[in-house]
C-alpha cells in the first residue's frame, strides 16, 4: 500500500486515470465531489480514450438522468467533454433505471462475460471512502460485505444518504483489480482513514479489507491527519 498525502487529491487523480487511459484496458469509475473535480481535469488533459472500457464501481438503482446517478456525474464531468473521435470504445454503465437486482445481474453478467480471469481483473479501479469506511455501495453490517462469489450485487439498502438502493461490485474485484486508487479527501473522512488504511482490516469499515496487488491512498492533509506513518 503507498500512502500519499498531498493538497491536490484531484490532479493526481486526473493524471493517473489518464495514464491508464492512454494505455488502454479496463477502468471503474466512482462517484462524489473529488472524482468530479478529477473527471473534469482528466477531459482537459487531451488523451486518447480509445482503448479504453469504462465500468462503474457502483451507482444507485436510478435513471441515468438522476441527479444522484454516478453515471451523470461522470457523464457531464468527463464523458460529455473527451473529442469523440478519442472516446472510450465503451462505457458500461450499471441500467439502475431496471431495479437493483435486474442491474446487478446484467453487470455481474457483462463482468462476467466480458473481462478475463474467473473473478474479473480490472486495470483500474477508482474507489472513494466514506465517513463509515464504506467503498463502492459496500456498507457496515450489510450482506455484501460478504459476498465472496459474485462481481456484482444488488445493494437493497443504503447505510449512508441518499437510502435508495444501488449496485455495486464487490470485494473480490476490487482485490483482483491491477490497480486501486484510493481518493480521500476532508477532514470528515479523517477516523474512516485511520481505520481503513490502518495494519488489520476490521469488520466496522469495509475498506479495510481492499488489499489488492497494487494500491495507492491519495488523501490531503486533513484526511490524512489521524493516519501513522
Amino acid at each position: 500500500m503507498d500512502i500519499v498525502v498531498l493538497d491536490d487529491v484531484a490532479g493526481k487523480v486526473a493524471e493517473r486515470l489518464v495514464a491508464a487511459a492512454s494505455q488502454g484496458g479496463d477502468i471503474a469509475l466512482t462517484g462524489g465531489s473529488t472524482p468530479g473535480v478529477a473527471y473534469e481535469r482528466a477531459a482537459g488533459m487531451g488523451a486518447d480514450w480509445s482503448r479504453s472500457v469504462l465500468w462503474f464501481g457502483d451507482d444507485r438503482a436510478v435513471p441515468p438522468d438522476d441527479e444522484r446517478s454516478n453515471y451523470l456525474l461522470a457523464k457531464s464531468t468527463l464523458l460529455d467533454r473527451i473529442d469523440p473521435s478519442v472516446a472510450p470504445a465503451r462505457v458500461e454503465r450499471i441500467e439502475g433505471e431496471r431495479g437493483h437486482d435486474e442491474a446487478a445481474a446484467l453487470y455481474q453478467e457483462r463482468l462476467t462475460t466480458s473481462v478475463e480471469g474467473d473473478v474479473p481483473v480490472l486495470d483500474l479501479v477508482l474507489l472513494g471512502l466514506g465517513p463509515d469506511g464504506h467503498c463502492g455501495s459496500i456498507f457496515p453490517g450489510k450482506p455484501a460485505m460478504e459476498v465472496r462469489d459474485r462481481a456484482a450485487v444488488a445493494v437493497p439498502e443504503a447505510g449512508l444518504e441518499p437510502f435508495v438502493p444501488r449496485v455495486t461490485m464487490t470485494l473480490p474485484v476490487f482485490n483482483a483489480a491491477r490497480e486501486v486508487i484510493f481518493m480521500v479527501t476532508g477532514e470528515g473522512k479523517a477516523d474512516a482513514a485511520a481505520r481503513a488504511f490502518g495494519a488489520e482490516s476490521r469488520p466496522d469499515t469495509p475498506a479495510s479489507y481492499v488489499r489488492p496487488a497494487k494500491m495507492t491512498v491519495l488523501l490531503d492533509p486533513p484526511a490524512a491527519s489521524l493516519l501513522r506513518q
